[in-house]
């Protein structure tokens, strides 16, 4: 199969122009269509010379990831079912809001980590993502945008979450070079304040993060207080101890104005009882961050409830008392399984398909 155009960096695109004979501005051009502009054929790079756009016709491809469903949920998202290379499948998530748009997207497809709350562990684990697979899912929705959402005002932000399926650090070359173009102002233009990668703190590639140039926000996947509970919930504690990944977390280098954020999925009378809150109140104590609580987002295959409202007012007034900033997410899409932790390539009962732009 030809080499896919879309995917590769600056430096590969410059290297492949210089070896056609073609000056190094080139690159720059072909980069700004790929990315920026969402070019998805040759023929639409109208400042590229037409015996150039042929050459490169004749020896590469330029395609993003297929689409293969689409379903809208009653409050607006949409998730995205992509079919890839050799069989695999992915779900993104799109979330038009009153102020922003937030594109959720996957970096693996399934999850070898097993948390047990989680449907995208149930459903098994594949493959890694390519970074034109990466980058595939947040063209498309922005290049659907308009017709997923007609009535929505074209300027509000755009953010991007890497929170979908898979733990973005076990891919971490083909995730960072899809962040890197991601955030670039002549790619995609997300700042780094509006991109955050969430991990459940793979120590290693966590610090090799810290290093990168442009980086960006940061959340971690803690969901309990205690080493003894996560253990329990996330087998991966077994290998990369809470305390040692809070301590990674306060040395990162967050984007200017940022918090690290601690997710917490919560969990009926496992998790979510005042105690718990008490515990990770002193956890958290003084650093420079905040948690996102999440109440689990229920479904037959996971072996646990949604916390009860007042205990998670009860949870947020706690933590707040201890001066942790605390929010709690909105559940969104979860007549789809589009919400936190339903990603898993199953339909739900009472789809809606919308169709093709």
């Amino acid at each position: 199969m030809s080499t896919n155009l879309f995917g590769l960096e600056r430096p590969a695109l410059e290297a492949l122009l210089e070896g056609l004979g073609e000056p190094r501005y080139r690159a720059r051009q072909l980069y700004v269509w790929l990315y920026q502009k969402h070019a998805q054929s040759l023929a639409a790079m109208t400042n590229l010379a037409k015996p150039l756009r042929a050459s490169l016709a004749k020896g590469f491809a330029l395609r993003w990831p297929e689409v293969a469903e689409r379903q809208r949920s009653a409050d607006g998202t949409v998730k995205f079912l992509f079919q890839l290379d050799g069989g695999a499948t992915i779900e993104s998530v799109y979330i038009p809001e009153a102020r922003r748009r937030t594109i959720c997207i996957s970096t693996q497809a399934g999850c070898p980590l097993k948390c047990a709350f989680c449907l995208t562990g149930i459903a098994g684990y594949q493959r890694n993502l390519k970074p034109w697979e990466i980058l595939g899912q947040v063209a498309t929705v922005m290049a659907e945008a308009a017709a997923l959402d007609p009535a929505g005002a074209p300027d509000r932000a755009w953010n991007v979450v890497v929170m979908g399926m898979g733990e973005p650090l076990l891919n971490y070359d083909a995730t960072l070079a899809a962040l890197r173009v991601l955030m670039d102002p002549d790619g995609f233009a997300i700042t780094p304040k509006r991109l955050t990668l969430s991990t459940v703190g793979i120590l290693p590639a966590l610090e090799k993060l810290m290093t990168e140039p442009v980086r960006p926000n940061l959340a971690i996947s803690l969901h309990a207080p205690s080493s003894a509970l996560r253990r329990e919930l996330m087998p991966i504690e077994e290998k990369y101890r809470m305390e040692d990944v809070i301590a990674a977390a306060h040395r990162y280098p967050i984007p200017r104005g940022g918090l690290v954020t601690y997710e917490y999925v919560m969990l009926r009378d496992v998790n979510d009882r005042a105690s718990h809150a008490r515990e990770l109140a002193r956890l958290l104590k003084g650093s420079r961050s905040k948690v996102n609580l999440i109440p689990l987002n229920p479904a037959p295959e996971i072996p646990f409830g949604a916390p009860r409202s007042v205990s998670v007012d009860s949870f947020c007034r706690i933590l707040a008392a201890a001066d942790v900033t605390v929010s709690v997410r909105r559940p969104r899409g979860q007549d789809i399984l589009a919400a936190c932790g339903q990603l898993h390539v199953k339909k739900a009962p009472t789809q809606r398909v919308v169709a093709t732009p």
